[in-house]
């Protein structure tokens, strides 16, 4: 199922400016209307060129305007379509259900967003690069986190940890030959773009996973692998958009591990006759 238009707007809202700013206020503030408009009529209605519209639609990820315009017709246009906001009065099985259909619909969105080909060529980078590294701050080191004791369990070199000097002692470290995961729900966290551009001064290979497609880390970014990223109220970020990424992060282990083959078996044998010797 391909993500709501009018979701993918709100998702990127903040990182718009000028005209394309002027079209996602306009087409969120009339959703009933947009829905049908043609391309002529949307550039007319908001004082812009068809052109202006056809290079918003392709900036926010989608190949044609037609693509776009079915996109806004597949759910109706409100907060709970998406993530579905939390409302003071609900009462309990309202919340678990709303958080529930909340990490449905972010896999649902994310997996459209993100190219299979994205996938591919990020899973190549890994399994042939010298060392892996994962980069995250705040609530994005669980991600990371999550994909180092991942890939562990597969045979390449792989290195995580939380602190931030460490983390920036480990980028200025890393060469040509590896590769790094930055991951930052937001794109613009300053300590996340510092070892990013450490990453980059050493020719490492950056693999973003970010709920912000147009943010400063994808701009610098070799390639990017975004996530759902709306947010709901009461919380400051995401909850849905991380468990997204931590799919994304899983998608990458499985693809590595199938292309190592009985390498990977290997490893994993070994890890969990370990593991199990600690249960006896």
């Amino acid at each position: 199922m391909a993500q709501n238009g009018f979701a993918r707007i709100r998702s990127m809202r903040e990182q718009l400016s000028g005209s394309d700013e002027k079209l996602a206020e306009y087409i969120l503030t009339n959703p009933d209307i947009s829905t049908s408009m043609t391309i002529q009529a949307l550039a007319q209605s908001t004082a812009l060129s068809t052109a202006t519209v056809s290079r918003f639609v392709k900036r926010i990820g989608y190949a044609s305007f037609r693509e776009f315009s079915l996109s806004l017709a597949i759910a109706t246009p409100t907060e709970t379509t998406f993530f579905g906001e939390i409302d003071e009065d609900d009462k309990s099985v309202d919340i678990i259900k709303k958080v529930f259909s909340g990490a449905q619909n972010a896999l649902t969105a994310t997996i459209d967003l993100i190219k299979t080909d994205d996938f591919v060529t990020a899973a190549d980078w890994m399994t042939t690069a010298r060392k892996v590294g994962l980069f995250g701050i705040g609530g994005s080191s669980i991600v990371a986190f999550n994909g180092y004791h991942k890939l562990l369990r597969t045979p390449i070199e792989v290195e995580q940890h939380p602190d931030y000097d460490v983390q920036l002692m480990q980028a200025v470290r890393m060469r040509e030959s590896d590769v790094a995961i930055v991951i930052s729900h937001s794109g613009r966290n300053n300590d996340t773009l510092k070892i990013t551009q450490r990453l980059k001064d050493n020719g490492v290979k950056v693999i973003a996973i970010t709920g912000y497609p147009q943010s400063e880390l994808a701009k610098a970014a070799d390639l990017v692998l975004a996530s759902a990223a709306e947010e709901v109220n009461i919380r400051s970020e995401s909850m849905s958009s991380l468990i997204a990424q931590i799919t994304i992060m899983d998608t990458l282990f499985t693809l590595v591990g199938v292309a190592l083959g009985d390498q990977t078996q290997y490893v994993v044998d070994h890890v969990r006759t370990a593991i199990e010797d600690t249960r006896k």
